[in-house]
């Protein structure tokens, strides 16, 4: 069973195309989980329609303490035995989840995929996200520069004994699992665009940091992950 984890925020101008996107690919017994942070509002609504016509979506109310919180709010409603994180605003392609899975049955237990950058009408301005970032597997390169955006990853639900809880205050929750994955788990890239990420000025997550908070971030992160991993053993 697939999960899908979408995290949304007044996302009515994007969601439906998105949600429509997904569905298409997804047998009768999986889901997508819509944990919705502006409850009461034009996404909801959306979001309820769609659930009445395929009891596939869910919809869950948010615990309005942002992005990061909205997240693992999707992911612990999801039931499925690999989780796919999903962004309001970007647009799967077809051979998205057969190619991601393919990579589970390989043994993966985290799967990162490439995208094509485009604006809001999905006019391609970067044929792939893997080059603008340089992307790449690795704990201390992902600190340092991270790769995993989450709208292109998916993960094995085993990792969350791992990855749970998230900490409190982590500023990019993608970050924190595909590090934790890429020191507990196996962790596989897949080159080819399997999404269209659309960069349209409004989004909730991907704005601009000063330099002085990311070393902030950085050693927040580290702090973290020493306490999580090397404080347990």
């Amino acid at each position: 069973m697939i999960s899908v984890a979408l995290a949304a925020y007044k996302g009515e101008k994007y969601i439906e195309q998105q949600l429509r996107s997904i569905l298409s690919q997804l047998s009768y017994e999986d889901e997508i989980i819509v944990s919705d942070d502006k409850p009461g509002g034009q996404t909801e609504k959306i979001v309820k329609r769609i659930a009445g016509e395929d009891s596939r979506v869910v919809w869950v109310e948010g615990k309005g303490k942002g992005v990061v919180a909205n997240f693992v709010n999707a992911i612990r409603h999801c039931k499925g035995d690999k989780i796919f994180l999903c962004d309001q605003d970007d647009v799967w392609l077809p051979n998205k989840v057969k190619m991601v899975m393919e990579e589970f049955d390989k043994g993966a237990d985290l799967v990162l995929h490439n995208a094509y950058v485009t604006d809001g009408d999905l006019n391609i301005t970067n044929h792939s996200f893997f080059n603008m970032r340089n992307s790449k597997k690795g704990v201390f390169r992902n600190i340092l520069k991270n790769s995993y955006m989450g709208c292109c990853m998916a993960f094995d639900k085993k990792m969350l004994k791992f990855i749970m809880p998230v900490p409190q205050h982590i500023p990019m929750h993608d970050q924190w699992i595909g590090i934790i994955c890429d020191i507990y788990g196996t962790v596989k890239l897949i080159d080819m665009p399997l999404i269209y990420y659309r960069v349209h000025g409004n989004n909730v997550t991907g704005g601009e940091t000063t330099t002085e908070q990311k070393i902030r971030w950085r050693r927040y992160l580290i702090r973290k992950l020493y306490k999580r991993v090397f404080l347990k053993r």
